[in-house]
C-alpha cells in the first residue's frame, strides 16, 4: 500500500477493567480519509477501543495518537477535531431539532446555522419536529448531524445503522459516503458484514480484545477464496436485499 498519512496510529493498546482485559495490546492505523471498520462479535472490545479514541474512556497502557496529538497529554486538543454521536438528544425528547442543534453547539462552543447542519443529513424538513417524532432512520441521521457540529476531521459512529429498514440503511450509506467524500475520516462499527464491504476501505476484525485481521475488504475476502473456501449455495447476481430496494423505491421517504 502507499505511503498513506495516518491521521489515527494505535499502539499496543491495552484496557483492563479489575481483572478483565477487554482490549490486549492492539495496534492500527487509520488513514486520513478513509473509512475504517472495527467488526467483530458483542464483546470483543470494539466499543471500548471507539470510547478510548473518542478521549471518553482512560486506556490502561499504550500510545494513541490522534491527528499528531497524544491522547495522554493533548485530549483537548482531540475533542476539537473529531466527532462523536451525542446520546443527550434521548434526555431532551420534547425539543425540536433546531433546539437541539443550538443546545449542542452550545455545548461544543461553536456557532452554527442549525438549518444547514440539518441540510447535511436531509432532516430540513424535520428542522420543527420534535425528537421523539422521528423515525428510527431520522433519529440515526440526526445522531450523525450532531457529529458534524464542530466540523471535525474524524468522526465516529458505533452500530449506525442498527435496527433500520434496508431502506433507511441504504440512504444511512449513502451519507456517510458523502460525509467522507467532503473529507472528514470515518471510523465506524458494525455488526453488517455486507455494510462493512460496501462502505470501508479497512476493516480491523477484533476478537476477545486482538486484531485477528487487517486488511481492505476485497483483499480478506480474496484470501479466503484462495484457502479453497467455497459457498455452500449458489452465488446469485442479487440478493434478496435487492429485491427489497427494487420494490420498493430508492427516494427518500418518512420512515415512520
Amino acid at each position: 500500500m502507499d505511503h498513506k498519512n495516518a491521521i489515527i496510529s494505535v499502539r499496543d493498546l491495552v484496557k483492563k477493567y479489575d481483572d478483565f482485559t477487554a482490549v490486549q495490546g492492539i495496534s492500527f492505523d487509520v488513514y486520513e480519509n478513509e473509512i475504517f471498520g472495527l467488526l467483530g462479535p458483542n464483546g470483543a472490545g470494539k466499543t471500548t477501543t471507539l470510547e478510548i479514541l473518542e478521549t471518553l474512556r482512560e486506556k490502561t497502557s499504550g500510545e494513541i495518537f490522534v491527528d499528531g496529538f497524544s491522547i495522554e497529554k493533548e485530549a483537548n486538543k482531540i475533542k476539537r477535531i473529531i466527532g462523536v454521536q451525542l446520546q443527550a438528544a434521548g434526555y431532551y425528547p420534547n425539543l425540536n431539532l433546531i433546539e437541539l442543534m443550538e443546545l449542542f453547539s452550545g455545548l461544543y462552543g461553536v456557532r452554527i446555522k442549525p438549518m444547514e447542519m440539518l441540510e447535511k443529513v436531509n432532516l430540513q424538513d424535520k428542522a420543527k419536529a420534535k425528537y421523539k417524532a422521528l423515525s428510527g432512520g431520522q433519529k440515526q441521521r440526526f445522531s450523525i448531524a450532531t457529529t458534524l457540529i464542530n466540523a471535525p476531521k474524524i468522526i465516529f459512529l458505533d452500530e449506525p445503522t442498527t435496527g433500520l429498514d434496508p431502506q433507511a440503511r441504504r440512504n444511512l450509506w449513502d451519507l456517510i459516503s458523502t460525509i467522507r467524500n467532503n473529507g472528514t475520516t470515518v471510523v465506524i462499527t458494525t455488526h453488517y458484514m455486507d455494510e462493512a464491504e460496501q462502505l470501508c476501505d479497512r476493516v480491523a476484525f477484533v476478537e476477545r480484545g486482538k486484531i485477528i485481521a487487517l486488511d481492505s475488504p476485497d483483499s480478506l475476502i480474496d484470501a479466503l477464496v484462495n484457502s479453497g473456501f467455497e459457498r455452500k449455495k449458489e452465488v446469485k447476481k442479487a440478493n434478496l436485499e435487492d429485491v427489497f430496494i427494487n420494490l420498493t423505491g430508492k427516494e427518500w421517504r418518512e420512515d415512520n
